[in-house]
């Protein structure tokens, strides 16, 4: 960068942020994590659901810093919440410069996590 464009320049400059959307598939998800916890320990369902939000809140600045969930597909990727021993994963799309889509969230220990 040339001397002249540094007045201009600040690394605090406002960044691109994505609109997060969820199917009706991950709300169900959502719903089904929360109400297990819930029904176990009342304090740590409220710890999982800030840890994904927050996780959300990064997804929605940083989409393309998660893994890859196919090779082929760069749009399609994975998001690893670490939550106590284990965590959560997000199954996500990006849809365009301004969407990411949530289609899936599940509990690493899950049977159908893969």
């Amino acid at each position: 960068m040339c001397w002249k464009n540094w007045t201009t320049y600040s690394p605090f400059q406002k960044k691109m942020s994505y609109n997060v959307r969820y199917t009706k598939a991950a709300k169900e998800d959502l719903q089904r994590l929360y109400i297990f916890l819930l029904n176990h320990d009342q304090k740590m369902a409220r710890r999982a659901r800030e840890a994904i939000a927050k996780g959300m809140d990064f997804l929605s600045d940083f989409p393309f810093a998660c893994r890859k969930a196919k090779l082929d597909n760069p749009f399609l990727r994975e998001m690893l919440i670490s939550f106590g021993a284990s965590g959560y994963v997000v199954l996500y799309e990006i849809e365009d410069k301004k969407t990411v889509t949530i289609l899936a969230i599940r509990h690493q220990l899950e049977e159908d996590y893969h």
